[in-house]
């Protein structure tokens, strides 16, 4: 069965996307640690990063970084953290989180609760610095 990530890629259910490239997407988490929180994922449905082959696994970084950049320019923020954990959902994904603390990238504390315009303001505002 298709993870929630493959529907969102395959545009079965919505998603709100900021960045698009040939084997990569990256979409706003609708449960957020912070303000811009971004998944990253590879089109090709692999549950664990580590069973990536080399390339998509590097291609992966490299995208995530360009992303990773454009949310620092999109959202107020120190820089931005990286974490991938893995568990929450079989598809190899990467959490890019805004911080301005350490408690910010905390995945244990509540999560924001975003209204569908506010997460597509967010989107939006990420997909206009996107180069």
């Amino acid at each position: 069965m298709a993870s929630i990530f493959t529907k969102i890629i395959n545009r079965e259910i919505p998603g709100h996307i900021v960045a698009e490239n040939d084997y990569a997407l990256a979409f706003l988490d609708i449960s957020p640690l912070t303000k811009g929180h971004t998944l990253v994922v590879p089109k090709q449905e692999i549950d664990y990063i580590f069973d990536l082959d080399e390339k998509l696994y590097l291609d992966l970084m490299k995208f995530s970084r360009q992303v990773a950049a454009t949310i620092e320019k999109s959202v107020e923020c120190k820089r931005i953290g990286i974490a991938v954990i893995g568990l929450e959902v079989p598809h190899a994904h990467i959490h890019l989180v805004p911080l301005s603390n350490m408690d910010d990238i905390n995945f244990s504390r509540p999560k924001l609760e975003l209204t569908q315009d506010e997460l597509k303001e967010i989107a939006a505002s990420i997909r206009d610095n996107y180069s």
